[in-house]
């Protein structure tokens, strides 16, 4: 990539800063500088953005900023609407007269410590309307992260209207620009696909509202004159913290330069600022990288589990799942049976998915009962306290589902509280999966949404785990709480009634472990991983598919957050048939579940599954912590996919491979490790062969970390057959 710079050369004569004002901001990490000016007009140009400057004179060499006219189209860090920008701005606000122009002039500046990096607060405001906007940066330096944001605010006597509110904006200059976008569809997240971007704007957006992430992920990479590349050249990598409507946009412009604007999706949402208030856009998170994406994901991996995931640094329990054995056709005894299954297994916990709760409408299928949280007693006779006596006699941790957010036609809360659903009035209500979602504006909603996970842990503080889902989109959205000329406000306060329905939970049981679900991986997220450990990727979980699923979030999340779990060898959505082995060794790359049914295995398969649980809990530290190596990735259409994660100090690794496609006589590459140390000597360990007196040929096997980047390991032999796969411990030894 050529610099990635702004030079911004302008001339404003109405407005003059003194010498001594016309600053120079640095947020810096190790490895990355974002450099800001105050030009002489006394507002703020990003002048840089790129590797690392070596010492101050090359700050002092870039060509200063020195104002703007509407013929210069000056680059500005946060431009408003309505001046002599021709292009996408970072803000829009409609003032009490009806003026639509804001023009933001640097007020000051000051940076502080804060956990893990340095926080830059830069203050802006508009000399001709009593309007604030403050932009906050954290620089990460060992993770190389940084994360930005913005608040605005005014003291204008009447409310203004804001229809751009973005997290801030970067600016960039190369050849060419190639983005890498993530879609979704449920069951099917994460499909990555790469386009180059040509003039104009390109709109990554969603306006599903609570589940935002269901067609379109809050993430994306960047490749500088070139494609995004796993090992080598320029990318960015950005994702936005917000679990409500986002929007990415990226815009090249008439000379070939790219401005990238994350912010809160406008769609509908017209936002009404009364005085005094502070409006804060959600944080926006990215990393640049000379050394692919491989190095980039590592950063957000590394900066993730500091700083940003709730218990980054705990282990993660292993845990049976209900659900794909049972559905909603179980009863106490059924469980019970499970528990003692899942401890004969060697899994951390067993978890109670959907159906054991309501009792007038009981939750036999997905049609009623959502709302009404006490267990049926058709079912569950004895209530949650015999399960929870239950797992502590079997020697498991106990965890239940939840959807506190939704409500059932069908429900005695629906009797009492119909104002409390999102619906349109004067409109036929339009069900989703049969359901309406709650008005989280409503602090009395909020209320009862806190209450669902109080209630549980107070009557039951053995509870160690819960699963906390999402079925629906906010739909229909209107809200019986809000004023009628705020309706444009509900996609915006649903999700900060949301925030502040999680803190309550965390402020008061900050040791619960929670995952995040929307119908499998719709709710991916910064914005909610800081109050959950964990989020569930699909609710596919075919493991073929998977792979292609987990290399997608791999690139932003790391493998401690991401559930992966091993299900019934004739997938139930798929139909497709893969062996136990192949199985496992997907699931083992994240964090390992199952959800099989124990009684439909065999004693082998039994067997086997205990020796690979066991195993994984032995390098789970690596996995969950490790540094991520992506060898081959499933688009590069190789036939074989295959990872690694190594520990920091690289006297460990994990190794996986995966035979993904299969025909007589193909070329199946040797693969090339990562990230080890090529002065150590590694003994190789086969984690899960089939038969446990046959490992494979490369068992035992002591081998350079030399030759094994350099030289790699040939595949062919030891993926022979359809859903092959290989999973390799790696220990350094003197």
């Amino acid at each position: 990539m050529k610099k990635i710079f702004l030079l911004l050369i302008v001339f404003f004569t109405c407005f003059q800063v003194s010498a001594e004002d016309r600053k120079t901001i640095r947020v810096s990490t190790d490895n990355t500088d974002l450099i800001l000016k105050v030009a002489p007009n006394g507002r703020l140009y990003q002048s840089y953005l790129g590797s690392k400057l070596l010492n101050e004179q090359d700050i002092v060499s870039l060509p200063s900023a020195s104002g703007g006219d509407a013929s210069a189209n000056g680059w500005e860090v946060y431009a408003g609407s309505g001046a002599e920008d021709y292009f996408e701005p970072a803000v829009a606000i409609t003032h009490n007269d009806g003026n639509p122009c804001t023009i933001l002039r640097y007020v000051s500046s000051e940076s502080k410590a804060v956990d893990g990096g340095t926080e830059t607060i830069i203050r802006l405001r508009d000399d001709q309307y009593p309007v604030d906007v403050t932009l906050y940066y954290i620089a990460y330096p060992k993770e190389d992260v940084i994360k930005t944001w913005s608040e605005i605010s005014h003291q204008e006597k009447k409310p203004v209207m804001l229809s751009r509110y973005s997290s801030t904006m970067l600016y960039f200059s190369a050849e060419k620009y190639f983005l890498t976008e993530f879609s979704s569809d449920w069951a099917k997240e994460v499909q990555m696909s790469t386009q180059e971007l040509q003039f104009g704007k390109k709109i990554l957006d969603t306006k599903l509202g609570s589940r935002a992430a269901m067609f379109v992920q809050p993430f994306f990479e960047l490749g500088f004159d070139r494609p995004a590349n796993e090992h080598q050249g320029d990318v960015l990598l950005g994702t936005i913290g917000w679990t409500g409507n986002f929007r990415f946009t990226f815009e090249v412009d008439n000379e070939g330069n790219l401005r990238v604007i994350p912010a809160i999706n406008p769609y509908a949402s017209y936002y009404e600022l009364a005085p005094k208030d502070v409006f804060k856009t959600p944080e926006f998170i990215f990393t640049l990288s000379k050394e692919g994406t491989g190095k980039a994901s590592r950063n957000i991996h590394a900066w993730a589990r500091n700083y940003q995931l709730k218990d980054g640094k705990g282990d993660r329990m292993t845990l049976l799942n209900n659900w794909e054995n049972t559905g909603f056709k179980f009863d106490e005894k059924v469980l019970v049976e499970l528990m003692k299954e899942a401890k004969h297994l060697g899994v951390d916990m067993f978890l109670l998915d959907d159906g054991w709760f309501a009792n007038k409408y009981p939750r036999n299928n997905d049609h009623t009962g959502l709302g009404d949280w006490e267990a049926t007693k058709s079912k569950l006779p004895n209530g949650v306290p015999a399960l929870v006596a239950a797992a502590k006699e079997a020697g498991v941790k106990f965890g239940i589902w939840i959807e506190p957010e939704m409500i059932s036609p069908k429900s005695e809360l629906f009797e009492k509280h119909p104002e409390w659903a999102i619906h349109l009035p004067n409109r036929e209500t339009y069900y989703y999966r049969n359901q309406l979602v709650l008005d989280l504006s409503n602090p009395k909603v909020q209320d009862f949404v806190f209450g669902v996970v109080n209630n549980l842990m107070t009557n039951y503080p053995e509870i160690a785990y819960m699963k906390w889902d999402d079925n629906c989109s906010l739909l229909d959205y209107g809200s019986s709480y809000l004023p009628k000329n705020k309706q444009s406000h509900l996609y915006i306060e649903y999700n900060r009634g949301l925030q502040k329905v999680l803190q309550r939970i965390r402020a008061k049981y900050p040791e619960l472990v929670m995952q995040l679900c929307a119908g499998g991986g719709a709710r991916v997220n910064y914005g909610l991983l800081p109050y959950f450990d964990e989020f569930w990727t699909s609710d596919d979980t075919d493991a073929l598919q998977r792979i292609y699923m987990q290399w997608g979030v791999s690139g932003f999340f790391p493998a401690i957050a991401m559930a992966s779990h091993v299900s019934a060898d004739k997938n139930h959505q798929t139909g497709r048939r893969i062996p136990l082995k192949f199985r496992f060794d997907v699931a083992m790359s994240g964090r390992l579940g199952m959800e099989i049914q124990p009684k439909d295995m065999n004693d082998v398969d039994k067997a086997f599954s205990k020796r690979a649980i066991a195993a994984y809990k032995d390098i789970r530290p690596v996995v969950q912590f490790g540094d991520l190596y992506r060898l081959v990735s499933p688009y590069d259409n190789k036939g074989v996919s295959s990872l690694m994660y190594v520990t920091s100090e690289k006297n460990k690794a994990v190794f996986y491979a995966y035979k993904i496609s299969h025909f007589i006589n193909m070329v199946i590459p040797k693969v090339c490790m990562n990230g080890l140390d090529p002065s150590k000597n590694y003994r190789l360990v086969d984690l899960t062969p089939v038969d446990s007196s046959k490992p494979c040929d490369l068992n035992g096997k002591i081998i350079s970390g030399k030759i094994l980047m350099e030289e790699g390991i040939a595949l062919k032999s030891l993926l022979k057959s359809e859903y092959s796969s290989l999973a390799l411990q790696l220990q350094a030894v003197d």
